[in-house]
């Protein structure tokens, strides 16, 4: 009796231990992982890191872990832009891969986790010029969705990316989209995209578990600043309504303070990057440096220089670097120096990557040795910040004839016309638009194709259907030495809005 008592004891302590042990892996967002998640976004990766330590140590088999573990991989890379960081955590991703396809096929995140993981590598290839490998991973992370929501379709989170991907492919023109099709099986609108995101922040605010919210909030506002004709107000106002705060996470600094020097807050966007977070527990992030410097530049602030100076000091030849320089030689010339704006010129030429449009346009004009017209390039910088009225008073005194040059005289009637967008004044934008049409239809200067999308845009707004689309075939039609692709794909979406 006592051996039979024994052995049901022995059996019953031994079973859990026994189940526990061999427990299929699973997806849960416990307290611990939920709280790593959110300090990886806000860019505290230590703790993020402790979290998930402790997470593991307690719950081994919840590979919810791997899922934030990539997040933390991708925002240093992202960051810091290096390639032998780059080429070793690539290791992780695919272990990370590996490990949650061997969880639990029938949960929401076995699908979700794994395209999450794929679509971030598939930035990181992009940023280092890697595009096939980029297709691969946004191909596969597509079907992985969407095969997820046909699974799970009360699963909300995957509409997240699920519409961001859908408003993308609705920007593709025509003539590529065979391409999209075929290479990634992939296709969408605009429309698609803004209510699927929609969808997701109304599912959040209405449940009361905002886990998503944060990350959705910023593509929805990208994608109503960027792709939907909206008006700035309204792509704040989204932006704002959840609960990033700049002073307590470094991303939330970023992508506030980003979205303010894009519609004109650039003061607002100088104070938030000023008060940013600081501090040994936050990842370090230089671009915060850049972009401080630049919008004391386009402030035309004198200290403006130091900040570029700093990203650069931080960044070697990483992205930006070759536009840092080149704002610190154009806040030269603005003072009177052509010495130093032909100094900083030369490091522009010299060092930094090409991968980025800014850093292109950058590199072409340090390579062309074509100086830029002070009176014009100084409205062109308070403009940029938003200073509109600074802008245009530094223009008043001056005429188009002034310039001689047919592509200076054709800018100081574009920089008017932008002015005057911006300031409300819309017909004269328009009588301005027109002229710059006009004048530079022929001319290889992308102000000309710029101009049509702008006047595209205020037909849209103002509800003049024919009078828009007739603007946007115009901006399609030409084909500037610059910005030709961004140009003709926001004119695309235009069209894309409009149903033609």
């Amino acid at each position: 009796m006592k051996i039979r008592v024994f052995f049901f004891l022995v059996l019953a302590l031994w079973i859990p231990f026994r189940s526990q042990a061999e427990q299929k892996p699973y997806f849960t967002f416990t307290e611990e992982v939920r709280l790593a998640y959110q300090r990886a976004l806000e860019l505290r990766v230590g703790e993020s890191g402790v979290l998930l330590a402790n997470e593991k140590r307690d719950h081994p088999n919840n590979y919810m872990v791997y899922f934030v573990e990539n997040y933390l991989d991708f925002m240093r890379v992202f960051i810091d832009e290096d390639e032998d960081a780059f080429d070793l955590l690539t290791k992780n991703k695919d272990r990370r891969l590996t490990l949650i396809e061997a969880g639990d096929s029938n949960s929401p995140y076995y699908l979700y986790a794994q395209a999450e993981i794929k679509l971030q590598w598939a930035l990181l290839h992009l940023k280092f010029d890697e595009y096939l490998p980029a297709l691969s991973n946004i191909r596969s992370a597509y079907k992985m969705l969407n095969k997820n929501l046909k699974k799970h379709p009360n699963f909300i989170a995957s509409k997240k990316s699920l519409g961001l991907l859908h408003a993308l492919v609705g920007t593709v023109p025509d003539n590529y989209k065979w391409a999209v099709k075929l290479l990634a099986g992939m296709d969408g609108t605009i429309e698609q995209g803004r209510r699927e995101m929609e969808e997701v922040i109304d599912f959040h605010r209405k449940n009361g578990d905002r886990l998503f919210e944060t990350e959705t909030l910023v593509f929805y506002a990208f994608l109503m600043l960027h792709l939907n004709n909206s008006s700035n107000d309204r792509a704040w106002n989204i932006l704002n309504s959840g609960e990033l705060n700049p002073k307590t996470s470094a991303l939330a600094c970023f992508v506030l303070s980003n979205m303010a020097m894009r519609i004109g807050k650039n003061d607002l966007a100088i104070q938030m990057l000023e008060d940013r977070p600081r501090g040994a527990e936050f990842y370090k992030m230089p671009y915060l440096d850049f972009m401080l410097g630049l919008a004391r530049f386009r402030r035309l602030d004198q200290d403006a220089p130091q900040y570029l100076q700093n990203y650069i000091s931080s960044m070697g030849n990483g992205n930006y670097v070759k536009e840092a320089y080149q704002k610190i030689a154009w806040f030269h010339l603005l003072n009177g120096n052509k010495l130093k704006y032909q100094q900083y010129m030369a490091f522009c030429k010299s060092y930094g990557r090409t991968s980025v449009g800014s850093d292109k346009s950058a590199h072409t004009e340090a390579e062309s040795r074509d100086q830029p017209n002070p009176i014009l390039l100084k409205a062109r910088v308070l403009f940029d910040g938003g200073y509109y009225d600074r802008a245009e008073a530094s223009l008043l005194s001056y005429q188009p004839e002034d310039f001689g040059n047919t592509g200076l005289a054709l800018e100081y009637v574009y920089r008017l016309g932008r002015i005057f967008h911006e300031s409300g004044e819309t017909q004269k934008a328009i009588n301005y638009y027109q002229k710059t049409i006009d004048q530079g239809r022929s001319q290889k200067y992308y102000y000309a194709c710029n101009a049509a999308l702008k006047m595209g845009l205020i037909y849209e707004t103002a509800g003049e259907k024919s009078k828009a689309k007739s603007a946007y075939r115009i901006c399609l039609d030409l084909s500037p030495n610059q910005y030709k692709h961004s140009l003709h794909g926001k004119a695309k979406a235009g069209l894309n809005r409009l149903g033609s």
